[in-house]
């Protein structure tokens, strides 16, 4: 069962807000997810940025959040970049603002978390790593990436079964300043609005 705080923020999302250009983009996911519960496999997505260290961590944790809300099984998702730096703290703080229990592993230039969203649920571990990196699939993968210079210098993706581009603006570019806290938080909150649509739309 999910935290209650963040079932309550679950359904607080409003899926309303997303615009008709933006349903579109995330449609292959949506498609591709389908077609792997329709044929009973498990569903491994990658979520890829340069560094791996802000949007595509808020975009792991969250769709694995929405798959649980939404009770869809074998759901199973990845983060990765083009290079590997480290999840940046803010990133974490603004999951465990939320409602997430954000545990540190290990510390170091690229700390490891652990960041649980339900009593009996694995928590996802989230660290830096490349998209080579043994920690992630190898094959039969969704690879969504979340920037568009992770889009640009990556063109192949080895093992990737689908590339799907739902890209997000950088939180980065508020860093330091005194929207830092507010601006992550509006990313973490459109990230999971649109990962509540896409597992609302699987039968």
């Amino acid at each position: 069962m999910l935290y209650q705080n963040i079932k309550n923020q679950i359904e607080a999302l409003d899926m309303d807000s997303i615009s008709a250009e933006r349903k579109t983009i995330l449609q292959p996911l949506v498609d591709f997810i389908q077609s792997k519960v329709a044929a009973k496999k498990s569903v491994n997505l990658d979520f890829i940025c340069t560094h791996n260290s802000r949007r595509s961590h808020l975009s792991q944790v969250w769709a694995q959040v929405a798959a649980k809300y939404y009770e869809i099984n074998n759901v199973f998702c990845y983060s990765a970049g083009t290079e590997a730096t480290a999840l940046f703290p803010v990133a974490a703080k603004t999951l465990e603002n939320t409602g997430f229990e954000v545990h540190t592993l290990s510390t170091g230039n690229n700390p490891v978390y652990s960041i649980k969203y339900a009593e009996n649920s694995h928590p996802v571990i989230c660290f830096s790593k490349t998209i080579t990196s043994e920690f992630n699939p190898t094959s039969e993968f969704g690879a969504i990436m979340t920037c568009s210079s992770a889009d640009k210098g990556c063109p192949f993706i080895s093992g990737a079964e689908k590339r799907i581009p739902i890209t997000y603006e950088d939180p980065k570019a508020f860093d330091n300043t005194p929207q830092q806290l507010e601006k992550y938080n509006e990313r973490s909150l459109q990230i999971a609005t649109e990962m509540k649509y896409v597992f609302s739309n699987i039968k």
